[in-house]
């Protein structure tokens, strides 16, 4: 699976701490991310992780493509719901994006360990299903 992750910068240790957790079920996957967020899992778990530009740049935007591309699985975004960003309306047509294309998402951490622990049982495989 192609598995996108994000995190703003008051949630990137979150996300760091998260990633090195759960290392050995992301390693069996492809991973994507904005690029500071990237960078960090990558060094912090030795994970390969493909890096677009930082989410202030366009980052989020890349991945945003790539989900109506469908060429996304899940995304782990964590955000800092307490203070408001510049790109929130970016951040936004992100997330209606993956309602459109059914993509799950975890927006905090309890969420994202829901879904992969259900990546590692093999309950998201239901696109497949969607595809056929």
């Amino acid at each position: 699976m192609n598995i996108a992750i994000m995190a703003h910068d008051s949630k990137k240790e979150l996300m760091i701490q998260f990633c090195i957790a759960y290392c050995g079920i992301l390693s069996r996957h492809n991973l994507i991310a904005t690029g500071t967020t990237g960078k960090a899992v990558e060094e912090a778990t030795g994970l390969a992780v493909t890096k677009f530009l930082a989410g202030k740049q366009g980052g989020a935007q890349q991945i945003a493509s790539r989900i109506g591309c469908d060429e996304i699985d899940l995304l782990l975004f964590f955000r800092d719901p307490l203070n408001r960003k510049p790109d929130e309306p970016d951040e936004t047509s992100l997330l209606r994006l993956c309602d459109v294309y059914s993509i799950p998402v975890a927006t905090n951490i309890a969420t994202a360990e829901v879904l992969i622990h259900g990546l590692e049982r093999g309950d998201l495989d239901w696109r497949d299903i969607i595809r056929k």
